[in-house]
């Protein structure tokens, strides 16, 4: 674990930087909240430097507020399974919509993530505990949360905190690792949030979103 934690030294100034970005969404409009939860919606099996490429260019013309289904699609060139994705992004902008205004904050206690959580989970399609978590760290209350994707579960291998990755990731399984993670981050003394954006790093190389 030496060369981890050494990977953090060099690293820390960085990933808390980034993670204060996150918290700082917060403060901004409902609109770009929102922009957040679609970047999640896009990043099953796709890379997430693409995903929010195609966000962006959706925030930028608009589309994204305004535009169909078929609208949407038509930026997820570079998106896998960009037809259900474009539903499953139009269907959440419908279901925020109030008076014609995004409303996202209203559904989102900051007192209480672990049950804002379980509301995502159950009335946005397309979102698993892994997107959802991803979303609600991007926006400031990712603390106690894991993204479980690939360069995570392949490093929680590598140091022997679980011993295989699993196949598939059931809430239940899911949960578990989760609290595996949390229990290394805490040996460690990296916090939960760090230990996630610095095992992504140290995969891609870079510390993104």
């Amino acid at each position: 674990m030496e060369d981890l934690l050494n990977l953090y030294s060099q690293r820390k100034a960085e990933i808390r930087k980034r993670l204060g970005d996150f918290k700082e969404l917060w403060n901004r409009e409902d609109e770009r909240i929102f922009a957040e939860l679609c970047f999640c919606l896009c990043t099953p099996q796709s890379r997430a430097e693409s995903c929010w490429k195609a966000v962006s260019k959706l925030m930028g013309s608009g589309v994204l507020l305004k535009g169909k289904a078929k609208d949407i699609e038509g930026f997820l060139a570079n998106v896998r399974f960009p037809e259900n994705k474009a539903r499953y992004i139009h269907e959440a902008k419908n279901s925020f919509t109030v008076n014609g205004r995004i409303r996202i904050k209203d559904k989102i206690n900051p007192d209480n993530i672990k049950e804002t959580r379980a509301w995502f989970l159950k009335n946005v399609k397309g979102l698993g505990l892994k997107e959802v978590n991803h979303f609600l760290r991007n926006i400031g209350f990712g603390d106690e949360l894991a993204i479980l994707d690939r360069h995570i579960l392949k490093n929680l291998v590598r140091y022997n905190v679980i011993e295989t990755i699993p196949k598939t990731l059931t809430p239940k399984k899911y949960s578990d690792v989760e609290e595996k993670m949390k229990q290394f981050s805490e040996r460690l003394g990296i916090p939960l949030g760090e230990l996630d954006l610095l095992f992504w790093s140290k995969e891609t190389g870079k510390i993104f979103k």
